[in-house]
């Protein structure tokens, strides 16, 4: 298995947890498919990241900049170089890149280009605020791990696989695409919650929960590689596996019941990547959604619109 570098290389960091894992609370999940404005989903999740250009005399930005979005942009003519935050940023042949905004962004980020003739072009971007609402969860803090010794004992080896599959850089168009829902059902969990399991808090919700039967075929939401398909149930994450679509963007779809592609699969979008199970840390059997880009976590809803429009 081989995986293409971009010329512009970017470092992904340790992260501490892929995820706050899992799901269905029994008593909070709504009947609507899609959360209100209240609840912490904005009006803009109603289209996708990419549908309406922001037009600027230098950067065109397509979508609005929010936390736990990801935006497609558009470099001014001869860029050689963009930075994102200080941090440089690759570009794809026709000039258009990928930046994301984390859950817990500041109200400020900045681009700035470097043209082929030495010219410097900044661009300071205001990032709008998201509103998170606390889920209870009745499951154990530990996920599936039998105490929190044997937690302990497993859950490093765990994050060292995650840390490697989010650390490739492949060759991937995949975050170019309008995305769509890997399966569509009732919305059990919503990003960005702060969880809190049978009275323990925990970290934040860093995906999106779809109560489906378990055994439901799951498909995916863009082309892309896979990069982790775990061998064996992780203790919160269950079955885990991987895709990355290219630029840094990445999803992992968590408590599988069954995977049925391995590391290093080229996969096109609605390609079937498995079935949706209640492996890991959760409560009855769903799809949980991630998306990354680098260590940004970033809202599903945001990038593939209303479940099931």
């Amino acid at each position: 298995m081989s995986f293409a570098r971009y010329g512009s290389r970017y470092t992904v960091a340790l992260p501490l947890l892929i995820v706050a894992a899992n799901c269905v609370p029994p008593t909070e999940a709504p009947a609507a498919p899609m959360p209100s404005p209240a609840a912490g989903v904005t009006s803009s999740t109603a289209k996708g990241a990419y549908d309406v250009p922001m037009r600027f005399p230098d950067f065109i930005l397509f979508g609005n900049p929010e936390q736990g979005r990801a935006l497609k942009a558009q470099a001014p003519t001869n860029t050689r170089q963009v930075l994102f935050n200080g941090q440089p940023i690759p570009l794809a042949e026709d000039g258009q890149f990928l930046i994301a905004f984390d859950r817990d962004a500041p109200a400020t980020a900045r681009l700035v280009a470097t043209l082929a003739n030495g010219r410097i072009i900044e661009h300071p971007i205001t990032v709008a605020p998201g509103t998170w609402r606390i889920e209870h969860i009745n499951a154990p803090y530990r996920g599936s791990a039998s105490s929190d010794a044997d937690f302990a004992r497993r859950r490093p080896a765990e994050l060292a696989q995650i840390a490697a599959a989010r650390a490739m850089q492949v060759d991937s168009n995949g975050w170019k695409q309008r995305f769509r829902w890997p399966v569509t059902g009732r919305l059990s969990g919503f990003f960005g919650s702060q969880r809190v399991y049978q009275g323990k808090p925990g970290t934040y919700h860093s995906g999106t929960d779809v109560a489906v039967p378990a055994g439901t075929a799951f498909v995916a939401p863009a082309d892309g590689v896979v990069v982790l398909a775990a061998a064996t149930p992780f203790t919160l994450e269950g079955n885990l596996l991987i895709v990355d679509h290219g630029m840094g963007l990445s999803s992992a779809f968590l408590h599988c019941q069954r995977l049925d592609v391995k590391v290093g699969d080229r996969i096109v979008q609605g390609q079937r990547l498995g079935t949706v199970g209640r492996t890991g840390r959760a409560t009855g059997p769903h799809m949980h959604w991630g998306l990354k880009w680098r260590d940004a976590r970033l809202d599903p809803g945001k990038l593939a619109g209303p479940i099931g429009g």
